[in-house]
């Protein structure tokens, strides 16, 4: 099984000793702030902490806003730890991203409207992975728990 991460392409993972999933939950319109409220708290339990919770804290409500308003209005997320990285996977059933939206190095115009939610996952994630098509989008942000940021 492949999976594309916006730098090109590479397996995906085999078994490892993760941790068992701290949340797996269906979303809609409703459930946005409860999960956001649900995240921070699971991932400050975990050990990520300031900045880097806070940011992909904003990340993961980006891509979830971006189910509810363009994929259908319904998604699923799923939150776990492995191997030193927090994992967040949030699926849709919705028509796919547009692929103007996938470059990753274009950034949105000063005044466009929208199009900045996958943008800032990348800014804010070690890692952003994406698979999309017509029958749905899964987007998989990473962060480490216990790097130090960097340059970007």
């Amino acid at each position: 099984m492949e999976e594309r991460n916006g730098q090109g392409v590479r397996a995906a993972s085999g078994p490892s000793r993760a941790w068992p999933v701290l949340l797996d939950r269906a979303f809609g319109r409703d459930d946005i702030t409860i999960l956001r409220h649900e995240i921070t708290r699971l991932l400050g339990v975990a050990g990520l902490t300031g900045d880097r919770l806070d940011g992909f804290v904003l990340a993961v409500n980006e891509v979830i806003t971006n189910v509810v308003l363009h994929a259908g209005g319904r998604g699923r997320v799923v939150l776990r730890i492995d191997g030193g990285s927090v994992w967040c996977v949030v699926t849709d059933v919705g028509p796919g991203i547009p692929s103007a939206f996938l470059d990753r190095a274009r950034t949105p115009e000063t005044f466009e409207v929208g199009g900045r939610g996958l943008w800032l996952a990348h800014q804010l994630c070690d890692e952003v992975t994406t698979a999309t098509g017509p029958i749905g989008t899964s987007i998989g942000l990473r962060i480490g728990l216990d790097v130090v940021p960097g340059p970007r």
